[in-house]
């Protein structure tokens, strides 16, 4: 807030006449405007909806309700020194409009030299090309923890229960991300029902969050129970996440360790790159979100950059959290511009200068099966702090990798498997095709009223044909680019091509 603050302020100050604020939080932002405007003395906040008009406003009493273009002509009714913020709501609505339009960079101009300032709050950025250049856009982040903590308290207040700050610390760590509005409709909901907050009413929260981020389109709140236990073999690179488990505490902060900023993790379909992800979100103990680049792209003009701004801005408000991109390479292959008038090259220039230059805990796992159609920024220094090719597993991980589903499927009688013999067998085989060859032996046995059986598995096995058959050339040339040291190995006995 104080960020928004100093810097709403400074636009104040130097007279810019029209501002853009996308945020779902009208009442929020009207505050904070209403705050700043009234530090500064000679301002007055004036609020126009269609519905109302001006509000607020003795000697135009309702002046310009349903009349978008009479909202704007009250400016100009106005002696030139009488300052003035006009917060108009929903007027992104009008923009397309050809007289409200001229109109806007008609008053751009004359503003210059008035303290005068308008205000357009919308869930959304939606600005025509031609008032781009005129309109100055303002982010409104949603609440930090301090803001959360003073709200709950206020909240709690006519309860009179005292909190201790370990449960006052996990009800604001698991509030982030919500509007303030969200958080107020939960906290009174929890109060309502039991008449003060209990330990359980985390997991309410918890759910409103999911249900906040879902109906976001863009990001998904992902459950986690996967462990790092539960990834065969890729040594390298469990050991690489084992040792920074403790990298989000205060005692890193204090020993002047930065955050760590993600991972880029390279390989063929099925090698564990999204079990791993899962499994890094679990074993620290973070939130997950998946995001589907896909969901950033909109046919609507500069609707993918403001989605691509809201995605930031939610990961931001949860962080510390894992931010998992599966099929980057899918996502941004048309970075270089050409077919979408440059969208797909406006929404990567964004993602990737955050990713260079973000301050806040958000760790970005990265999965790619394709290196050719990834854009090459991304693989400079600083936008993750490592790159890992994820291979095919030799035959000891592929020893690991049946142990860990027979472990989870037969644990009473594993012995009675001959493991080294199934990873003998099954040379090229990924990890999700040994997963499924293990499937289909348990419909084999399940058929038959018995249990499956090596056997079986070795049936099963000799009906699949592995991709690093079909996809032999692909699999080549990114194993090679990681052998030249573009990429660092995820395991320390890499298999190339099964041997």
């Amino acid at each position: 807030m104080n960020q928004f603050n100093q810097e709403f302020s400074l636009l104040l100050r130097a007279c810019y006449p029209l501002i853009y604020i996308p945020s779902q939080e009208e009442e929020r932002v009207e505050k904070a405007i209403a705050s700043v405007a009234q530090s500064l003395g000679n301002r007055h906040t004036y609020i126009w909806d269609f519905v109302e008009g001006y509000q607020d406003n003795p000697n135009n009493a309702n002046f310009g309700r349903r009349n978008p273009l009479q909202a704007l002509e009250f400016l100009e009714k106005l002696p030139s020194n009488t300052g003035g913020v006009f917060i108009l709501r929903d007027f992104h609505r009008f923009l397309e409009d050809i007289s409200i339009s001229r109109k806007l960079r008609n008053l751009a101009r004359s503003l210059k030299a008035q303290p005068k300032n308008i205000v357009i709050i919308a869930p959304e950025v939606n600005l025509p090309t031609e008032l781009r250049e005129v309109f100055t856009i303002v982010e409104f982040a949603l609440p930090q923890a301090e803001e959360i903590k003073s709200e709950i308290q206020r909240l709690l207040s006519a309860t009179r229960q005292n909190l201790s700050e370990q449960f006052l610390g996990e009800l604001v760590r698991s509030a982030q991300g919500l509007s303030l509005e969200r958080i107020r409709r939960v906290i009174t909901r929890a109060i309502a029902q039991n008449g003060k907050l209990e330990g359980e009413d985390v997991e309410l929260i918890l759910e409103e969050k999911k249900q906040s981020i879902r109906q976001t389109q863009i990001l998904d709140y992902y459950p986690t129970k996967e462990q790092i236990s539960d990834i065969g073999g890729l040594d390298n690179l469990k050991e690489w996440l084992l040792r920074r488990g403790g990298a989000f505490s205060e005692s890193a902060r204090a020993y002047g360790l930065p955050y760590p900023r993600g991972l880029l993790l390279v390989g063929i379909q099925g090698t564990g790159k999204s079990l791993t992800a899962k499994a890094i979100a679990h074993h620290w103990h973070l939130p997950l979100l998946r995001l589907d680049v896909g969901r950033l792209f909109s046919g609507l003009v500069g609707e993918s950059e403001s989605r691509t701004r809201q995605m930031i801005q939610i990961a931001e408000a949860l962080s510390p959290c894992i931010l998992w991109i599966d099929e980057i390479d899918k996502g941004f292959a048309g970075a270089d511009g050409k077919g979408d008038s440059g969208t797909t090259s406006r929404v990567f220039g964004t993602f990737i200068t955050w990713l260079a230059e973000k301050q806040s805990p958000v760790f970005v796992v990265a999965t790619a099966n394709n290196i050719q159609t990834l854009p090459p920024e991304i693989l400079r220094k600083g936008r993750f702090d490592e790159v890992f090719f994820v291979g095919l597993p030799s035959q000891a991980e592929r020893e690991a990798i049946f142990t860990v589903h027979l472990n989870r499927l037969r644990p009473h009688n594993l012995q009675t498997y001959d493991i080294k013999r199934l990873a003998y067998e099954t040379p090229e085989f990924s990890g999700a095709e040994i997963e499924q060859t293990i499937i289909e032996a348990m419909h084999i046995g399940f058929s038959e009223n018995r249990d499956f059986t090596t056997e079986d598995i070795l049936s099963a096995a000799s009906q699949i044909i592995p991709l690093a058959r079909t996809a032999k050339e692909q699999i080549e040339f990114l194993q090679n680019w990681a052998t030249s040291g573009k990429a660092r190995l995820a395991s320390r006995s890499q298999s190339i091509l099964g041997k």
